[in-house]
């Protein structure tokens, strides 16, 4: 006797191919924002510094000394170094008071300006009786005569500091 055939119907997968295209129409808004992101980082040579960075080596050295040879990469390279030499010769307790109260006097400020305060004659002529003005005062007096002081020192001991912004 004949057997019975059995058939399996095989369902046919898609090629890459036609699941590429599929995922690319469903997915066209993300596509063109995506390609938009990677056409400003291309342009800021971010993608570039990335590119160098994931390959390491000898890429990402280049591109740290390419930077630095960039006009004005020196300069503030030491420029940094002076302000670190700078800071770190300043106690942190006075560095922390100064720089609260210049905080305090940024808000106050701020707040005069938002509210349209402006300072009258009268005002001005009583600020030489504030007390809050006259520590103030006493203070940027003193920061003026240490500067003068170190200035008038360096330049008799024939380090004068240097007036070439080129």
């Amino acid at each position: 006797m004949a057997k019975a055939l059995q058939f399996d119907p095989r369902v046919l997968l898609p090629t890459p191919s036609e699941r590429l295209a599929e995922g690319t129409a469903e997915s066209a808004d993300a596509l063109v924002e995506a390609l938009e992101l990677l056409r400003e980082l291309h342009e800021h040579k971010v993608l570039h510094t990335l590119t160098r960075l994931v390959q390491g080596g000898e890429g990402l050295s280049f591109q740290a000394l390419e930077i630095l040879n960039e006009p004005g990469s020196v300069r503030a390279l030491r420029n940094a170094l002076e302000l670190v030499k700078v800071l770190g010769s300043v106690e942190p307790q006075a560095l922390s008071a100064v720089s609260g109260a210049l905080a305090d006097g940024m808000r106050e400020g701020a707040r005069r300006v938002q509210e349209g305060e402006r300072a009258g004659l009268g005002e001005l002529l009583s600020l030489a009786r504030d007390p809050d003005v006259g520590l103030a005062l006493g203070a940027l007096v003193g920061v003026l005569r240490g500067f003068g002081k170190s200035l008038r020192a360096r330049s008799q001991h024939g380090n004068p500091p240097e007036a070439d912004h080129t």
